[in-house]
C-alpha cells in the first residue's frame, strides 16, 4: 500500500467550456489552475486530446501544453493523453521534442489508442493517413525511437526530438494498454475517472506483465479520479450536480457545455440514467476534505496506486480552485 505521505497527486484538466464565456476564458482558466496547482505542490498537470466536443477546449493539446508550461516554472506538464492513431509518430516527436527543448525536465507524453472523438471526426483528422488503433504498438515503438538517441543508420530524425527522451506513459480504459505498458516497462495511467469497473483488473494485468526497462525497474500506476471537495459534504454534493449534468449530456449525445449546479437532479434524469451516471463516477470522491481524504486512503489500500490524477469539472472556476486547495491541504496533513 502507498502511504499518503508518499503519494504523488496531480491534475487532469478537461478545460471545460461555458456557453457564456467561450473557449478563450477556458484556456486562461487552465493556466490559472496550473499555477494554482504548482503553488499547492501537485506533481503534474495534464490535458487531454478531444475533438468535436463543444464543452472541451484542449483539442490542440501540444499547443496548450506549451502555453501552460510557459506560464509555470516547476510543475510537470503533459498530455493525458495524445491520441496517437490521429497522428504520425514523427509529428508528435517533433512537437514534444520542441516542448522538451523549451522546458527541459518538465514535459510528459501520455499516449492513448482511442481517437478521442467520433469516427467521422477521426476521418477528418487523419485524411489520407491510414492510422488505426491496431497500429498502436508499432506507433509507440516508432515514436520512442524518434525521441531516443540518434543512430548512425537512422534516415529520418525528429528535430527537435532526438535525444530528448521525453517520458512516455501509456493510458487506457481497457486491458490492452495495461498489458502493453507492462511489456514495455512504461508507467501506466488507467482512466478510472470514466471506466472505474475495470480498474482492479487493469492494474493486475499491468503488474503481471511488467518487465523492467531502462525507464522503470518496477511498475508505476496512476489512476484518474473525479473529485469535488468543498467545506461541507452538502455543498460538495450541490456543486457535483454540474458534473452529473455533463455526464448525462454525454450519454444523451447532447452539448457538453458546462451547466450550473442545481438544488436537485430530480426531474433531470431518469432512474436508469441516474444509475449509469453513478456507475461512470464509481471512483468519484465528493465531499468535505475529511471525507475525501478517507476515500483516498481506502483507494490506496485497495489498489496500491503510486499516483492519483484528479479531475474536477465544476461550473465556477473559483470552486475548482477551492476544491484543489482543500484536497491538497487534506493530503498534505497526512
Amino acid at each position: 500500500m502507498t502511504a499518503l505521505s508518499d503519494l504523488n497527486y496531480s491534475v487532469l484538466d478537461l478545460v471545460p467550456v461555458r456557453a457564456d464565456t467561450g473557449p478563450a476564458q477556458s484556456l486562461h482558466n487552465s493556466l490559472d489552475l496550473a499555477r494554482h496547482a504548482e503553488a499547492l505542490g501537485y506533481t503534474r498537470f495534464w490535458v487531454a486530446e478531444h475533438h468535436n466536443m463543444d464543452g472541451i477546449a484542449s483539442s490542440a493539446t501540444a499547443v496548450l501544453i506549451g502555453y501552460l508550461a510557459g506560464g509555470t516554472s516547476r510543475i510537470r506538464v503533459g498530455s493525458g493523453g495524445v491520441m496517437l492513431p490521429n497522428h504520425a509518430p514523427l509529428v508528435i516527436a517533433e512537437q514534444f521534442g520542441t516542448l522538451a527543448s523549451l522546458y527541459p525536465g518538465r514535459i510528459d507524453l501520455g499516449l492513448g489508442r482511442a481517437p478521442g472523438s467520433d469516427q467521422m471526426t477521426a476521418r477528418a483528422l487523419r485524411r489520407e493517413r491510414s492510422g488505426s488503433a491496431d497500429d498502436f504498438p508499432e506507433d509507440v515503438e516508432e515514436l520512442s525511437r524518434y525521441l531516443g538517441p540518434r543512430t548512425d543508420d537512422q534516415r529520418v530524425i525528429a528535430v527537435p526530438g532526438h535525444d530528448t527522451d521525453v517520458p512516455l506513459w501509456l493510458l487506457g480504459s481497457s486491458l490492452y494498454s495495461a498489458q502493453l505498458a507492462g511489456m514495455r516497462g512504461l508507467p501506466y495511467a488507467f482512466a478510472s475517472h470514466f471506466a472505474p469497473r475495470y480498474v482492479h483488473e487493469a492494474i493486475r494485468t499491468y503488474r503481471n506483465h511488467f518487465k523492467p526497462s531502462t525507464v522503470l525497474d518496477k511498475p508505476y500506476v496512476m489512476l484518474g479520479v473525479p473529485m469535488v471537495v468543498a467545506d461541507t459534504d452538502e455543498h460538495a454534493e450541490y456543486l457535483a450536480t454540474s458534473v452529473y449534468q455533463r455526464i448525462l449530456a454525454l450519454m444523451r449525445g447532447q452539448s457538453l457545455m458546462q451547466r450550473p449546479p442545481v438544488a436537485s437532479m430530480d426531474g433531470l434524469w431518469l432512474p436508469h440514467e441516474r444509475e449509469a451516471v453513478s456507475s461512470f463516477l464509481g471512483l468519484a470522491m465528493i465531499g468535505s476534505p475529511q471525507k475525501v481524504k478517507a476515500k483516498v486512503e481506502v483507494l490506496l489500500e485497495q489498489t496500491g496506486a503510486d499516483e492519483l490524477i484528479f479531475t474536477c469539472d465544476l461550473y465556477e472556476h473559483a470552486d475548482r480552485l477551492r476544491s484543489y486547495q482543500l484536497l491538497a491541504e487534506a493530503l498534505q496533513a497526512g
